[in-house]
């Protein structure tokens, strides 16, 4: 298991209609805040300012196609404009099962990415593909192979 020290972020915050909204500054719009959507929204943050990833490498909610059916991934970091990262996101009190990781492996079999990473904000686990080992930490963005995105 990964720890991660999620950084203070001041997020934006609307209500319409008795329901809570969070400004996601990747879509550029508000979205309807879920306890999923919170551990996403924390989990893009960390990316960003812990890790240093470039917004402009990440997307949110991506649409891909398996086995002709579209699914959504939570999140897709993009590196030389080839998906390197998919992270499948559940909300703080789901734990994360077997269901879980056959989600994430079934959105790689489209996109074949060098890093899985499941969390539900709690816990986080992540596997680099090619040699199958468990992660210690999520790499940084200097730490990427190939640091030309």
């Amino acid at each position: 298991m990964i720890k991660i020290n999620y950084p203070t972020y001041q997020f934006k915050f609307n209500q319409k209609n008795g329901k809570e909204f969070i400004f996601d500054a990747f879509r550029k719009l508000w979205v309807r805040l879920t306890p999923e959507e919170w551990v996403r929204q924390n989990f893009l943050q960390y990316l960003v300012q812990e890790k240093k990833y470039p917004i402009a490498c990440i997307a949110v909610e991506k649409e891909v196609m398996v086995n002709g059916i579209k699914k959504r991934c939570d999140i897709i970091v993009f590196k030389n404009s080839a998906p390197y990262m998919i992270v499948e996101c559940k909300e703080m009190n789901v734990a994360l099962t077997e269901k879980t990781i056959q989600q994430i492996l079934t959105y790689n079999q489209s996109l074949s990415v060098n890093i899985l990473v499941i969390t539900n904000g709690n816990n986080t686990f992540a596997l680099e593909t090619t040699t199958k080992k468990s992660l210690n930490s999520i790499p940084a963005f200097s730490e990427t192979i190939i640091n030309d995105f």
